[in-house]
């Protein structure tokens, strides 16, 4: 976009949006809806990990403890491109309805569980109803909201998991000391009439119905919903085989690869993983930060009670200043002064993505002390913040308004995938290596514990954030 162009934008912006920011008169009751629906997924988000594994032994399924996980996962995939084709032909409105109704119900049918299957169901449910709920949010900020205001909306989702980091583990504790782990999952269910109430009127006046009205609702694309049923498959038949190191478990992992690789070449745009230039890198720069990111982070508090001694409380505080720091990465990249340096900024952020893994395992030495994982995961955060609200601000720009659900779509399943993919390959090499052994132990600190398992999670993901960093300079189209 030339200079010229951008003024005029900037200028008409300006005039249908005479009330400023995403808090103006004009905007203000449809962003705090929408940033309250995220607040909302992030609470259960950051509170069912503190729940679960009282869950699992109630319910007898502490064998089946990783399918709670996984079953949400593999079905959100499947939610993201159905509601990127439902938001593309008949507006964001309906796959947000029914991604909110969805959620509520999983919340509701894994807190009355009385066996683990059915608990394994009630996540999986929740998980098509998170799949659908994030694109069709995208799919609202691309078409309600002009350009100039992408930024900060961005920034405010990633605000709205700040709270929720801090407050979410510790409230979701009480919540199962006091009046047990069910009510972790059947109190969310009442906070959704809220955000449905404040946000569904605006985004029906501002973003209802097919883009272009006259042509009317198209209908659904069955080939890409028969490649969401396939990713989906694949993904959790790859996370199965990663769960077990047997020879007959590669017939499922070979059976998921073979399932994913057409399915994820049919989702994403193409050149995506050849890094061409504008969408298909942003896509690509979205999997690679979050899944190298992701992946690391799930086993720092691990070494540090493994190798370290530190209790698990202390363990998790070591993360806490992340939500923090993000929050102000998403921020940074909102400002107006800053729009021109995108680039730039994507490029720091990889590099203190990079350099947070890189610096984690420093203290698997024990000369080095513990509060160097907080500073170092602080800027990875940091990075972090920069880069992922950038990908979600340039993915729009770079979208036409009808394909915007399913691009929305391709980014957030590269965000998941990649997620699940790295998770499944680091958990694999981690149990090789003996980390299980160390993990179980719990007392595995110094003499009993395998340091090397941990060197074999963090240095590979520090070399797929640093691939990110070269990607960030093929993110704009020239």
């Amino acid at each position: 976009m030339s200079a010229v162009e951008s003024r005029v934008t900037a200028v008409v912006d300006q005039a249908v949006a005479p009330d400023g920011g995403v808090l103006g008169r004009s905007y203000r009751a449809l962003s705090v809806g929408i940033v309250s629906v995220v607040l909302l997924i992030a609470f259960e988000a950051t509170a069912v990990g503190t729940a679960m594994p009282v869950a699992a032994r109630d319910l007898d399924g502490v064998a089946l403890y990783a399918f709670a996980f996984s079953g949400y996962f593999t079905t959100s995939l499947s939610g993201m491109v159905l509601a990127g084709q439902w938001s593309d032909r008949r507006g964001p409105l309906g796959a947000l309805a029914a991604g909110i109704g969805a959620f509520a119900t999983g919340l509701v049918v894994a807190g009355t569980a009385q066996a683990m299957w059915v608990f394994i169901l009630g996540r999986a449910v929740q998980g098509l109803g998170g799949g659908l709920v994030i694109v069709a949010l995208y799919v609202v900020v691309g078409r309600a909201y002009p350009e100039r205001l992408r930024p900060a909306i961005m920034a405010a989702f990633a605000a709205g998991w700040v709270v929720p980091s801090i407050v979410g583990p510790l409230a979701a504790g009480a919540v199962t000391e006091h009046l047990g782990w069910r009510w972790v999952f059947l109190g969310m269910p009442v906070l959704v009439v809220f955000p449905l109430a404040l946000a569904l009127p605006q985004i029906r006046r501002r973003a209802a119905g097919p883009v272009d009205a006259a042509a009317g609702a198209g209908s659904f694309d069955r080939r890409r919903i028969r490649l969401a049923l396939g990713i989906s498959l694949g993904a959790g038949l790859l996370q199965y085989a990663a769960q077990d190191l047997r020879p007959l478990s590669l017939l499922p992992g070979l059976a998921g690869a073979a399932l994913l690789v057409p399915a994820v070449l049919g989702l994403l745009p193409r050149g995506t993983y050849r890094a061409a230039r504008g969408l298909p890198s942003v896509v690509l720069l979205r999997g690679l930060s979050a899944g190298s990111f992701i992946a690391a982070e799930s086993f720092v508090p691990l070494m540090l009670v493994t190798q370290r001694g530190l209790s698990p409380t202390l363990a998790g505080f070591s993360l806490a200043a992340g939500g923090g720091t993000w929050a102000l990465g998403s921020w940074l990249q909102s400002r107006p002064r800053v729009a021109p340096y995108r680039e730039r900024l994507m490029t720091i952020g990889m590099v203190l993505v990079a350099a947070a893994i890189v610096a984690a395992p420093g203290v698997l030495v024990h000369s080095v002390p513990v509060w160097t994982v907080a500073v170092a995961w602080g800027f990875g955060c940091l990075g972090m913040g920069l880069v992922v609200s950038s990908t979600s601000v340039l993915l729009l720009r770079l979208s036409a308004p009808e394909e915007a659900g399913a691009n929305s779509a391709a980014l957030q399943i590269s965000d998941a995938l990649s997620n699940v993919v790295l998770l499944a390959g680091t958990g694999a090499a981690f149990a090789a290596l003996g980390g299980g052994s160390a993990a179980a132990g719990a007392a595995g600190t110094a003499d009993g514990s395998h340091p090397a398992a941990f060197a074999a999670v963090f240095l590979p993901m520090a070399g797929v954030a640093l691939a990110g960093v070269w990607v960030t300079r093929r993110v704009w189209e020239r």
